[in-house]
């Protein structure tokens, strides 16, 4: 097999970045991958460790048959469905790069906007708790946005919090950002209060995977998508039942959410007496996706 068909990319006399682009292209528009042009670009960017404009200011540089051959295999593996982030290992979240591995969920647009609302209601000096840290994508963004703040990230798989901690190296932010394995609020102490609780916790129902595209349902992990079955706000109240401990008056929650699950936990939220202020605002697509509410 040659590139990129991945066996054509080329019938030209040399092989070239062009050649091996518009090749790839083809190859992955023809297996119905989405976004086939911009995962071309971005797989052969870095077995070629070019940005997207480097590409294309190099589109007659000749690619050797080491070149083409690891550009076969992530093909390969892109045609099989498997996310460009895991063939990358690395995310692009609020402009920071970050680590992700089939361990973590991708970091999404819809994320970006749970951190933007976290960030107005984090005051001056304040300590954050993240909780269902994954990557660490909220946890290490919090962090660059306010180097005033600290923040403790807890997850409960180890094999997500070693990718947290390689992100939080990579921004040099190990004296910032504590990173704690443990289920939901085991790794906190008795006492521990936090100005700011913020999470993007399991919020699929199994039974109603409503909406949840097949390449994320195939290789995201299923520990950080799903709720209990048949129950969407099961994670919020695993998170409720340690928020009147743990959030500081006056301090607030912020959580993603999404369809299925927004109503059960909005009502969930605006059923404990300590909370006030509880909304569901929408993001930029206009579907409820952040629950905000503040501890009285």
């Amino acid at each position: 097999m040659s590139t990129p068909t991945p066996s054509s990319a080329g019938d030209a006399p040399a092989h070239t970045v062009l050649s091996v682009l518009r090749g790839a292209e083809s190859w992955l528009h023809k297996r119905g991958v989405d976004a086939p042009k911009r995962s071309a670009e971005l797989l052969l960017g870095h077995v070629l460790s070019l940005s997207r404009l480097q590409l294309y200011l190099a589109h007659d540089r000749p690619m050797d048959e080491r070149e083409r051959a690891a550009m076969r295999a992530l093909l390969l593996r892109r045609g099989e469905g498997e996310p460009v982030a895991y063939l990358l290992g690395t995310w692009s979240f609020r402009g920071l790069e970050l680590a992700v591995s089939s361990a973590t969920l991708i970091p999404r647009p819809e994320t970006e906007e749970v951190v933007g609302h976290a960030l107005e209601r984090l005051p001056t000096g304040g300590v954050a708790l993240d909780l269902g840290a994954g990557s660490g994508a909220i946890a290490v963004s919090l962090a660059v946005a306010r180097p005033d703040a600290r923040v403790v990230a807890v997850d409960v798989s180890a094999d997500a919090l070693a990718v947290a901690a390689r992100n939080v190296a990579r921004h040099g932010l190990g004296e910032r950002v504590a990173l704690r394995q443990g289920a939901w609020w085991a790794p906190v102490a008795d006492g521990e209060q936090f100005d700011l609780v913020v999470s993007n916790p399991p919020y699929i129902d199994p039974q109603r995977p409503d909406g949840l595209a097949a390449d994320v349902a195939a290789y995201e992990p299923a520990l950080a998508l799903f709720s209990a079955p048949g129950d969407a706000a099961s994670c919020y109240r695993a998170i409720v039942a340690g928020l009147e401990r743990h959030l500081r008056s006056g301090g607030w929650f912020v959580a993603e959410t999404g369809v299925g699950a927004s109503g059960p936990a909005l009502a969930l939220l605006g059923d404990q007496p300590f909370l006030a202020d509880v909304r569901l605002l929408p993001d930029l697509a206009g579907i409820g996706r952040v629950l905000v509410a503040q501890r009285r």
